[in-house]
């Protein structure tokens, strides 16, 4: 095999590949990074048994043939050549050249047939969205997916499709974030469970453009994503998903309006005085038009007011600022809206037409605190 292609167009596929190669595996291979070059072009593939990724980049094909290289050496490699272009050769004992400018590497190269391919979709019936709005909706959704594996289901999101609508959820037994979008075409029901680092790497990997489009295969075990000149493949997560129309209640005892930036930073100051381990609250006091939020913790207190629009019952409720934060970072909205039943119970952020939803669930507190 030979290719000559330019460094940056190289560095590009390898760090898209990258996100598929598995931190640790009892299967060497799999630590690798296969190149193949053939009539179909240029292919950089890896694959960690869970997700797969293969993606075309641009050169030019000497000679077609395949190579498995170590992921870490080879990216790193090429990540420090100069920004020219780069001669990729390897022999039948898989011994591979690389060559860009004055700088030459010699590094061993395995056969790629152990390498596991992925499994062949059918590519019928695509669910398709633009870059921009698969990305936005990653982005506002997956911070609450759970990072405890022993709870499975959580450490994905559900992804329901009916009609035209596709509604997206994540949860960690603390919160709950839900996306509503409305797709140009309409779709048959589907309901799949798809990991949250599968979407993790897919949002890295978008260009968030608004004209680009992605094109979602599903099967009964796989969700594949295609979109520029990329391919992510997924396992599914399998299982029955929370009932979560259950837990949202439409009733409320008091909503306030408030402007979002104001809030957030407000509890962005109050952060500063929480260490890593400080599980202090943050206090919520709804009083009136008056909105009052507090925090003491072993470094020191504050105190801060807020104006609002206030409608229903006063109320004191506590909170991991941590989840408030996350929250509000991700909605673009000027003014928000807050629903509380009880100091007790979840609160809801949500708009109008309930595009998104965070419920959010509160810490205990003594009502003097």
């Amino acid at each position: 095999m030979k290719i000559l292609c330019p460094k940056e167009e190289l560095a590009s596929g390898v760090n898209i590949a990258l996100k598929a190669v598995p931190v640790r595996t009892t299967m060497p291979i799999l630590e690798c990074l296969v190149i193949e070059a053939s009539d179909n072009g240029i292919k950089i593939s890896a694959n960690d048994m869970e997700l797969g990724i293969e993606t075309y980049i641009q050169g030019t094909i000497i000679e077609n043939g395949t190579v498995a290289l170590n992921a870490k050496i080879f990216s790193e490699i090429i990540r420090k050549l100069p920004d020219s272009e780069v001669s990729i050769s390897s022999d039948s004992s898989y011994m591979t050249e690389i060559i860009c400018e004055k700088s030459r590497f010699a590094i061993a190269g395995r056969s790629a047939e152990e390498f596991p391919n992925l499994p062949v979709i059918n590519k019928e019936n695509p669910v398709v969205l633009s870059q921009f709005t698969l990305k936005e909706v990653i982005r506002q959704t997956v911070f609450s997916i759970s990072d405890n594996d022993n709870v499975r289901i959580m450490t994905g999101e559900l992804f329901e499709i009916k009609g035209d609508a596709l509604r997206v959820i994540s949860l960690d037994g603390y919160r709950v974030s839900i996306r509503r979008v409305i797709m140009n075409d309409s779709y048959d029901d589907r309901k799949v469970i798809i990991p949250g680092k599968t979407l993790n790497e897919i949002s890295k990997i978008l260009s968030g453009e608004v004209s680009s489009l992605v094109n979602i295969y599903f099967t009964d075990k796989h969700a594949l994503f295609e979109f520029d000149s990329t391919i992510v493949l997924t396992r599914l997560i399998e299982g029955e998903y929370y009932r979560i129309d259950s837990m949202l209640s439409s009733d409320y005892e008091t909503k306030v309006s408030i402007n979002k930036k104001e809030f957030q930073s407000s509890i962005e100051r109050a952060s500063l005085l929480v260490r890593e381990t400080d599980k202090s609250p943050v206090i919520i006091e709804i009083k009136d038009n008056n909105f009052e939020l507090r925090i003491n913790t072993q470094l020191g207190s504050m105190n801060e007011e807020i104006d609002i629009s206030h409608e229903g019952k006063n109320i004191t409720i506590g909170f991991n600022p941590r989840f408030l934060l996350d929250a509000l970072r991700v909605i673009d909205d000027e003014t928000v809206d807050i629903y509380f039943i009880n100091a007790k119970a979840p609160c809801f952020i949500k708009d109008k037409e309930q595009s998104y939803i965070y419920l959010i669930v509160p810490v205990s507190i003594n009502v003097q605190e």
